[in-house]
């Protein structure tokens, strides 16, 4: 009786991140279709955003949609990075951002948090790598949910993967 063990390595490379980051961008722009926001100024910064975090492990979620009085409502969708560890996901296509959602009285707003390794970086690190981002980032509460959250897409490539949940009301 023979046996075999195989091994696989999957390096994560910023062709993988652009992958991902691609899936993103394309729900933002359905998200633009639908209710006018965001620009396609912005769409662009938070792929390239995206790119840069995922590339580096910095990620932790990325939150973009509608808040009225403090929270997020639907159309919201949260972005949660993660590394597979050896593991599999599906790499679904984006989209099924939902239209005809009520955000009257609500404002457009995007939300990062980081990684544990990020949160480790020295900080003038953290200032270094901020420094070639679009976006100036601050700490901030993450504000709740009217409703609930639900996974529904996965965008995955080179061992790690985007967890995507979309905000669904009661």
């Amino acid at each position: 009786m023979s046996s075999y063990t195989i091994t696989e390595s999957t390096t994560f490379t910023v062709t993988h991140a652009r992958h991902m980051a691609a899936k993103v961008s394309a729900d933002l722009k359905r998200m633009q279709r639908f209710y006018g926001f965001p620009s396609d100024v912005d769409i662009n910064n938070y792929e390239a955003e995206v790119i840069e975090l995922l590339k580096a492990g910095y990620l932790g979620t990325l939150t973009v949609g509608f808040l009225r009085d403090g929270h997020w409502i639907e159309p919201t969708l949260r972005y949660t990075a993660r590394d597979l560890a050896g593991m599999t996901a599906s790499d679904d296509d984006p989209g099924r951002v939902l239209p005809g959602r009520n955000i009257s009285g609500a404002k457009f707003h995007n939300q990062l948090t980081y990684s544990s390794a990020w949160q480790s970086l020295p900080e003038s690190e953290k200032e270094a790598f901020e420094e070639r981002m679009p976006f100036r980032r601050r700490t901030m509460a993450q504000p709740p949910v009217n409703g609930y959250m639900v996974d529904d897409k996965t965008y995955s490539a080179g061992g790690r993967a985007l967890s995507r949940a979309s905000v669904r009301a009661c």
